[in-house]
């Protein structure tokens, strides 16, 4: 995704995870009146960069359209404790069966876009990306790269589709970093073509074939200065693996056009939501 249109599998991803929840039939719901209608709230119960709408919309599309949801705040607004976020009503049963499902979507997604601002405001004044990874929650890549986005933040290859990324164990099987450039060059000429260094001496190697980007990985401060200086601007230059919040302003300050950090969605914790019946 290059902007924040919305996935093309949420109906999908949805439909799924109710199927999970629910399987052949909510037996607890069961025992509620079909004729009875009630009102409940969405409330926020930390601060967060909301996300996750079109997923709490579609859960009650799939089990009940005539569920009504009045959101009070829009997709990437800031929360505050106790906001309250949404209002639904109609059916009770609709809505208690759905509800574990979408605040699941809605407490994760959060959670992403929620990291993902705190990640951000270390790289301000700066002209660094923030650029989010694959290690994504099995079902939810769409989801969580969505969220990044919402957040401000950009997000890397959707898969081992779009693009390349050259890692230590493709550059071992093809036998060397030239090797490894030259047949994906030969293959997907059209396709952006990353590489993975672990030194100086395989970044002067890989620099010397003009790829799009060379990631740096785990570099020390120090090297990663050095690889600075010896680019000189030839091409773009990404850091991974081990930045955290204290030293990602120190590196991007250093002249790194990228900085890749997994734990944008991998480590995100979920937001508190909860909801009550009026």
């Amino acid at each position: 995704m290059t902007d924040k249109s919305l996935p093309n599998d949420i109906g999908l991803i949805v439909g799924l995870a109710l199927n999970e929840d629910i399987g052949d039939g909510d037996i607890t719901s069961a025992l509620l009146s079909e004729d009875l209608k009630v009102k409940a709230s969405i409330t926020c119960r930390e601060n967060a960069i909301l996300c996750g709408v079109p997923w709490v919309q579609k859960v009650y599309e799939k089990i009940d359209n005539s569920v009504k949801i009045e959101w009070r705040f829009e997709e990437g607004a800031n929360l505050q404790v106790g906001d309250k976020v949404a209002m639904i009503s109609g059916s009770a049963k609709a809505i208690l069966s759905g509800e574990r499902t979408a605040l699941n979507f809605l407490q994760t997604l959060s959670g992403t876009a929620t990291i993902t601002t705190q990640y951000l405001a270390a790289l301000k004044g700066t002209s660094t990306k923030l650029l989010d990874t694959r290690k994504t929650l099995p079902g939810l890549r769409t989801a969580q790269k969505y969220a990044v986005k919402i957040a401000g933040g950009s997000n890397h290859r959707a898969g081992l589709y779009d693009a390349y990324l050259i890692k230590e164990n493709h550059i071992k099987s093809c036998g060397n970093i030239s090797n490894a450039i030259v047949e994906a060059r030969r293959l997907n000429p059209s396709k952006s073509l990353e590489i993975e260094v672990q030194n100086l001496k395989e970044f002067r190697e890989a620099l010397s074939l003009k790829p799009d980007i060379i990631m740096l990985d785990n570099f020390k401060i120090a090297n990663i200065k050095k690889a600075v200086a010896i680019n000189s601007n030839s091409v773009k230059l990404e850091v991974s693996g081990g930045v955290d919040l204290e030293s990602l302003a120190i590196i991007a300050k250093i002249g790194i056009d990228y900085i890749s950090v997994g734990a944008l969605t991998k480590h995100c914790r979920s937001i508190d939501f909860s909801l009550l019946l009026e």
